[in-house]
């Protein structure tokens, strides 16, 4: 996720534990959507989609905290 922020987010996730918690967060869904779609785990479509819409609201708010730390 973001390859051209790849330093910034190895520095902000170092100093900033909302973003460390977010970005964890958006990792953690990426694996439970990974798990569900592969049937790891069960789960149905409604499920995955309510997922995979959590997953994109917090990569805007990591991308918008991205964004912001890169012009600081």
């Amino acid at each position: 996720m973001f390859p051209e922020y790849r330093d910034l987010i190895a520095k902000l996730k170092a100093v900033d534990a909302h973003f460390a918690r977010l970005f964890e967060r958006h990792n953690e869904l990426d694996q439970r959507i990974r798990n569900l779609e592969q049937g790891i785990e069960n789960g149905d479509s409604t499920t995955i989609e309510t997922l995979k819409k959590q997953k994109l609201k917090l990569k805007d708010e990591l991308y918008v905290m991205l964004r912001k730390a890169a012009t600081a």
